[in-house]
């Protein structure tokens, strides 16, 4: 089974430094992706002032919008609220999603932060694939309690041989994610797949320099991974989208089995 994966920070439908509203030309980038599981931060669940400043701010919260006639599935899990609205994470789905459970963890009352964990029904893989899309803290002391408070949950509610995919922007510049997860959890990152390898730099979009977005895996090999920025995808949001293109490891009577990834440039 191949899965096409994406993550993306969406800046809430807005360019840079909240220039000018751009949800409608992101949905448009977001589809000539071609994922069937895509993982989303930043996701503006309802704001009530927006559609009086903005005449072409759409009437659906905007994981519907953006999901509307190719996602059939989705999910979304809000991490900050205010009196006028709210935003969080949200996951896409061309598959079923079985079951979902958002998990707040939020270190400061003025940084709320969460994880969306869904259980997708994938065809011809005997045990759903596991997909958390995460946001992390700004700051390094509450990232680490948020990625201890991730790796409990995993470990309390998800079978060590299912499929298991942590997407999202993590905010981890100094790469400190990548050893708590791979030890307690056998995941690895699709860009940095292969000895010597770093995380994708991501951060700011029209010229990355800091490895802020991640894509873990376990279960699966990495058939290919981009980050797309540049060109078309100027102006769109903050953070530049990352994409894989991934495998499920098979085995008889167990559907997949962890076990690490293999990706090339």
């Amino acid at each position: 089974m191949i899965l096409s994966l994406a993550t993306w920070n969406i800046h809430k439908g807005f360019s840079q430094f909240n220039r000018r509203l751009v949800v409608h030309d992101l949905r448009e980038r977001l589809r000539t992706l071609g994922a069937d599981i895509v993982l989303l931060q930043e996701v503006q669940g309802l704001h009530l002032r927006h559609p009086k400043q903005h005449a072409d701010w759409p009437e659906q919260p905007q994981h519907h919008f953006l999901a509307d006639e190719v996602w059939e599935n989705h999910a979304y899990g809000p991490n900050v609220a205010y009196d006028h609205g709210h935003h969080g994470n949200a996951i896409l789905s061309r598959f079923c999603i079985a079951s979902q459970h958002n998990q707040d963890v939020t270190h400061f009352r003025f940084e709320g932060r969460g994880h969306l964990h869904c259980a997708i029904e994938v065809p011809g893989l005997a045990l759903p694939v596991h997909c958390v899309s995460v946001h992390l803290s700004l700051f390094a002391g509450s990232r680490r309690k948020q990625l201890a408070a991730l790796v409990e949950r995993i470990e309390a509610v998800v079978p060590a041989n299912a499929p298991l995919i942590i997407a999202g922007d993590f905010n981890d510049w100094k790469n400190h994610a990548d050893a708590l997860l791979a030890q307690r959890l056998n995941l690895q990152e699709a860009f940095a797949s292969n000895r010597g390898e770093r995380p994708a730099r991501s951060f700011p979009a029209r010229l990355p320099l800091l490895r802020l977005d991640r894509i873990y895996l376990r279960g699966f090999s990495v058939l290919e991974r981009q980050v797309h920025h540049g060109g078309i995808w100027t102006g769109i949001s903050d953070h530049a989208p990352l994409s894989a293109t991934v495998k499920a490891i098979q085995h008889p009577g167990d559907g997949v089995l962890p076990a690490p990834t293999e990706g090339k440039r």
